[in-house]
């Protein structure tokens, strides 16, 4: 057994510069030299297996190490997690790493480009609760002031007329929506919600480097990454006594209620607005959603009329309270912002001004991100709150004013640049060339009052699993308050990130890391204040989300019956394509590649002509199982707030399995003989698929769309594959074997056997069209389609031909009788069941395109002349 580790003992540090008390008397310090830091301590431990790297372990520099200068709960804490989940052993930390990337598959957090993927650590930044209670104090306190300074900007305005703050910094910044003037919203707070990115610098103490007040993201990312991280490090985790995350967002979907315009009996609705599947923090939202249990919507499913915002639901208007806002505030409104905004409401403004509807963060909240103010934060503190900033922020030097620009100027080489709009990435001083800086320099000069230096922090570090090493990287913290009638809570955690720079990153780059606040005790869960159900716009579901649960179904079925013919096709090429092999079947020598030639063609009917590994794992081949795994995902991330976990699990395991076929098929080749294993899984995930949307999904419209889709598709590709398969007669050992390989791939080769013992074609028609007790056969895909479209509304548009077609279809079935289909023959085809075929196929064609006509036709919207601008 290893030896326990013990980690070195904490040095000390230097000390960290202190933001100016005031702006009149500002001090210009200057970078003085390095103390001594983590580099130097000795790292001598008792020996074992666990020690290996962490002997080798060093602070990347001269600053905090979140782990070598951990001290009291915090210090033992890192030990136990360094014991037990064996950081020093390379093997661990691989698997660890492993096992953290298998999880965010299954949440849904592995994006198909690697180079954009959500990349976690499995170690956790630890924080001792001591230290968080007093964090903790100064975030809310930070909160209050930023909410005062809020209420006034967009109220008497008091701070600009006394001369507090520059009426530069305000009026000047993208930030301040003049729109939004008077705009208030229920209760005691202006400021809903906020975020501040943390660093701690060299000896220590925590640092402000942002306020991230206009739309903040990471709330998702927060419990993601803790559920993640708390199944890899289980044993840890329990006995860490970690506090939880659950309860801010139960605070969270309170705070939405409280700020409620008046609701009527049912309660208020709630939404969070969302740009879309397209944006960079789609995951985000969609996951803050579905923890919260709201509806995503995006700014096409709200209408403004009658003095309110309504969502459109199927079938009709349904009233919103309140928005969570995830969009930018100058898109939110067409009418009033950003002229041409397709991700906005028309007369939304017009609404929140009113107050039919409140909107959060509100309208011009980014203003408070405007990195200018940080250099007047302590004066406002002092002014409106009487009392000094607790947490100071990163030294600030605001170039609209005239001896601060001056100083950015001559100290351009080692100071962070950065404009005031947050338009552009910040400047590293000492990354540039003299003709850079110059550059640099005349711009500044050009338009001061738009950019600000700051002094750079010497962020802490953290232990990172990089390359089987531990490395020290550069660590940030974003943590989040929400405004309460009591006052701010404070989430119990963070959403940390490590990467170089964390200052001038601007933003959640690098890797993302868990932060675990330490409670000596079990955290109370009691207090936290029941939490009433907000009613959601939607026991419909929107014309968008509806579209993209009917396709999700249609996807999902035609990969999984494009898995089962590929079986089907991989099990005869194994028989009859290779060279022969004792126990080779005793077939007619032409018979095995015929039948398999005919199965070959059928697959190519209902994807697009590509080799057999080509239509398995070949994202750019219309109709292959990965491009329609591709189209599912696409078509889940729209409605994340409708499915359940256990979904993405097995989405993320078709995904998994398509990449590794795929390297096996760079390994050993495209062989079609190696493709069984790998279908047999892909279709092992479909089958979870379709038992998670049978179990888990509640039915309600969304339901019904998505099992309309499945059942179209499904009878679809049966008619299409029927009719490339056994419409056409074929030798009677070329037919039986190709019946059976249809029937295979159609769940119904076993019960065609026992009810048909001597074959025959009209038995297995009489099976597969017109049986009603079997839920492969088209009759049943017709008859439970007419079900689903009959729990849909309508939306006002006529569904007389939508169940014409479905009628028209039934009638033509009604019609064929297997024992006729299967033996009526002209010109040496079976006339009757192919032309009966090829009807039936159109009209579900058309059918497909009619649904969509009267279920997901959504209103034009509206263009200004000449078009957008």
């Amino acid at each position: 057994m290893a030896a326990k580790v013990r980690l070195p003992p904490p040095h000390p540090g230097k000390r960290p510069v202190k933001s100016p008390a005031d702006v009149s008397d500002v001090t210009l310090p200057r970078i003085g030299a390095v103390a001594p830091g983590a580099s130097d301590v000795d790292t001598a431990t008792p020996r074992g297996a666990a020690l290996d790297l962490l002997e080798s372990y060093r602070a990347n520099g001269p600053g905090h190490d979140e782990m070598l200068q951990a001290s009291g709960p915090a210090r033992l804490a890192w030990e136990q997690l360094a014991e037990q989940a064996r950081l020093g052993r390379p093997d661990r930390l691989d698997a660890s790493r492993a096992e953290v990337m298998r999880l965010l598959q299954d949440e849904g957090l592995v994006a198909a480009d690697p180079a954009h993927a959500w990349q976690l650590d499995p170690l956790p930044v630890l924080v001792d609760e001591l230290e968080w209670h007093h964090l903790e104090a100064a975030l809310r306190q930070r909160a209050e002031l930023l909410d005062a300074i809020l209420t006034d900007l967009y109220g008497e305005r008091r701070l600009l007329t006394s001369g507090l703050l520059p009426p530069e910094v305000v009026l000047g910044h993208p930030g301040f929506v003049r729109a939004a003037d008077g705009i208030r919203i229920p209760g005691p707070h202006q400021l809903f919600h906020t975020a501040a990115d943390l660093a701690r610098n060299a000896d220590g103490a925590w640092t402000v480097l942002a306020d991230q007040v206009d739309a903040p993201v990471g709330l998702g990312y927060v419990m993601a990454d803790r559920r993640v991280v708390s199944e890899v490090l289980a044993g840890v985790y329990r006995q860490s006594r970690t506090r939880r995350v659950g309860p801010y967002f139960q605070s969270l979907r309170a705070a939405l209620q409280e700020v409620a315009p008046a609701a009527g009996p049912d309660g208020p609705r709630v939404a969070v607005l969302t740009p879309g599947p397209a944006s960079p923090a789609a995951f985000d939202h969609g996951y803050l959603a579905a923890m919260l249990g709201l509806p995503l919507v995006e700014g096409g499913d709200l209408v403004a009329q009658d003095g309110r915002v309504w969502a459109r639901t199927l079938g009709r208007l349904e009233p919103v309270d309140v928005l969570l806002r995830r969009v930018d505030a100058a898109d939110v409104d067409p009418l009033e912002l950003r002229r041409g905004s397709r991700r906005g409401v028309p007369g939304l403004v017009q609404a929140a001004r009113t107050g039919a509807v409140t909107v959060v963060n509100t309208l011009g909240t980014g203003v408070l991100g405007n990195p200018a103010l940080l250099t007047y934060l302590p004066r406002l503190a002092r002014a409106l709150r009487s009392e000094d900033l607790t947490l100071p922020s990163a030294v600030t030097y605001w170039c609209g004013d005239r001896s601060m620009c001056s100083h950015v100027m001559a100290n351009l080489g080692r100071l962070i640049v950065r404009p005031t709009s947050g338009a552009e990435r910040p400047v590293l001083g000492w990354e540039l060339t003299l003709d850079q800086r110059a550059d640099l320099a005349a711009r500044i000069a050009g338009q001061p009052a738009a950019w600000v230096g700051q002094e750079p922090i010497e962020a802490s570090t953290t232990p990172t699993v990089q390359h089987h090493a531990l490395v020290p990287q550069p660590t940030a913290l974003r943590t989040f308050a929400v405004a309460r009638p009591g006052g701010y809570a404070v989430l119990s955690g963070a959403l940390g990130h490590v990467g170089p720079a964390p200052q001038a990153a601007g933003g959640i780059v690098g890797t993302a890391k868990d932060v675990w606040v330490l409670a000596p005790e079990p955290a109370e869960t009691a207090g936290t204040g029941a939490v009433l159900p907000a009613r959601s716009p939607g026991a419909a579901v929107s014309a968008r989300a509806g579209e993209d649960l009917f396709h999700l179904g249609r996807h999902t079925e035609r990969a999984e019956s494009t898995v089962r013919l590929l079986l089907a096709v991989a099990d005869r090429w194994d028989d009859f394509a290779r060279p022969a092999l004792p126990g080779r079947p005793a077939n007619a020598p032409g018979a095995g590649p015929a039948a398999l030639a005919v199965l070959l063609e059928a697959l190519h009917t209902l994807a697009a002509e590509a080799s057999l590994a080509g239509l398995v794992t070949d994202p750019t081949v219309h109709g292959s199982v990965a491009w329609s795994v591709g189209r599912m995902a696409q078509d889940a991330a729209g409605v994340r707030d409708n499915l359940s976990p256990d979904l993405w699990r097995a989405l993320s395991a078709l995904e998994r399995t398509l990449r590794a076929e795929r390297q096996r098929q760079l390994d050993d080749g495209e062989n079609p003989l190696g493709l069984a294993p790998a279908l047999g899984r892909l279709l092992e995930a479909l089958m979870a698929l379709s038992g998670g949307f049978a179990e888990s999904l509640v039915r309600d419209v969304g339901w019904h769309l998505l099992e309309a889709g499945r059942r179209l598709e499904r009878a679809r590709r049966l008619v299409s594959t029927l009719a490339a398969t056994v419409a056409l007669p074929h030798d009677d050992a070329v037919e039986r074997l190709v019946l059976e390989s249809v029937l295979l791939a159609n769940e119904s080769a076993i019960t065609y056997r026992r009810r048909h013992p001597g074959g025959g074609l009209a038995g297995a028609l009489d099976l597969l069209l017109v049986d009603l007790s079997n839920p492969r056969s088209l009759a049943f895909q017709l008859r439970e389609l007419r079900a689903h479209l009959a729990g849909l509304p309508a939306a006002g548009r006529g569904t007389a031909s939508r169940d014409q077609l479905l009628d028209e279809a039934h009638d033509l079935l009604g019609e064929l009788g297997p024992e006729r289909a299967a033996r009526e023959r002209a010109a040496g085809r079976r006339v009757h069941l192919e032309q009966t075929l090829a009807s039936i196929g159109w009209r579900l064609e058309e059918l497909a395109t009619e649904i969509s006509r009267v279920h997901f036709t959504r209103p034009v919207v509206a263009q200004w002349p000449g078009g957008w601008q």
